[in-house]
């Protein structure tokens, strides 16, 4: 297999350090076509799906992406907004706020880019412009505050698959995960508050946090344990009683058992139950996407009212809160503090240049 081409050297280029934010993706379009495009990159993924190849090979081609991508469009262009895709647009404005903070805190040099594991912008050219600007340390921070092999893992594979084709390769460091962290469950907290002083408080609280299959859990992945910390921290930090809250799972995905409670039944024994007003939050969302706009802001809605409940409130996601922006920045900062060493002076790089030149480095 070739190596990629290196960018052109000058010695004496002072090496950078950079923060490259992953998420998960999302269609270029809300149309039939893009969105199966999307799909059969991501559920083709064998830490997405754990199944044999061959027979997965053939429900997803043989039926899967014949059906779903029409339906999934659809979805996707209830919630398209003149810029894009949310996911995408709120992912890039983290990295850009992310880059001005840490500018103004005093680290300057530090490059921010963004990336999607799939779909576009991809996390080899991510990797590519982060070369040709001289980025010889990369953070990895994917966009997942709980870890699972199927979300934050896959960010490392996309990863790897390139540096296996690059000759010059970056150190590279990688945050697992941030769901216990204080400053991330301080934004979350915050945005609650926020949001309850304007519109008020409900009879109860709801934590959704996208679902995985029930055998992630039995085979070793540490998703599950995570989100039920975030919510007990958050539960906390809001000062909620027990019977104020409650974890559930969303996004279900074919006929096996899925981590529960799920969310879409618990809204409709809520409303049956008699609830007036119910909110939820996702905190395994850092950005508002699909699934929180449209799965809970809209089904979920949905479900609850038409199960008997009164009043619905689906809480934004992080997005481009103060609160998160400097969390990230902390979260970053903690795991590249080492890294910041100083930029040699002028006169350095220009000794440095003129010494490798007289050894018979090219120009």
């Amino acid at each position: 297999m070739p190596f990629l081409a290196e960018p052109a050297h000058a010695h004496g280029t002072p090496a950078r350090t950079a923060i490259l934010l992953v998420n998960l993706g999302t269609p270029e379009a809300p149309t039939r076509a893009a969105v199966r495009s999307y799909l059969k990159e991501f559920l083709s993924d064998p830490r997405v799906v754990e199944i044999p190849r061959l027979l997965w090979w053939l429900i997803l081609n043989g039926v899967i992406l014949n059906v779903r991508p029409a339906k999934s469009a659809a979805k996707y262009a209830q919630i398209w907004d003149q810029d894009g895709s949310p996911l995408r647009v709120h992912t890039e404005r983290q990295a850009r706020l992310l880059r001005g903070y840490l500018g103004a805190q005093g680290h300057p040099m530090l490059v921010v880019d963004y990336a999607m594991r799939y779909g576009k912008p991809s996390i080899a050219s991510a990797l590519a412009r982060l070369k040709q600007q001289h980025c010889e340390r990369i953070l990895l921070l994917p966009l997942y505050p709980q870890y699972a092999a199927s979300t934050t893992a896959t960010a490392l594979d996309a990863v790897s698959d390139y540096l296996r084709r690059t000759r010059n390769i970056p150190e590279l460091r990688m945050v697992k995960h941030f769901h216990d962290h204080t400053a991330y469950i301080a934004a979350l907290a915050e945005g609650a508050r926020r949001y309850w002083a304007q519109h008020g408080k409900p009879d109860r609280l709801l934590m959704s946090f996208h679902g995985l299959p029930r055998y992630t859990l039995e085979r070793g992945d540490p998703y599950h344990c995570e989100c039920q910390k975030t919510a007990r921290l958050l539960a906390e930090a809001l000062k909620l009683a027990p019977e104020q809250y409650q974890l559930s799972f969303q996004s279900r995905f074919g006929r096996a058992e899925w981590l529960q409670p799920y969310t879409a039944a618990t809204l409709a024994q809520w409303g049956k139950q008699g609830l007036r007003r119910v909110d939820v939050i996702c905190p395994g969302f850092v950005a508002d996407c699909l699934e929180t706009l449209e799965e809970i802001g809209m089904e979920g809605r949905a479900e609850f009212i038409q199960a008997g409940g009164k009043e619905f409130h689906a809480i934004p996601c992080l997005n481009e809160s103060d609160a998160w922006i400097r969390a990230l920045a902390q979260i970053a900062l903690e795991h590249a503090r080492d890294w910041g060493a100083p930029v040699a002076d002028a006169d350095e790089l220009g000794r440095s240049r003129a010494r490798a030149l007289t050894l018979g480095a090219p120009a």
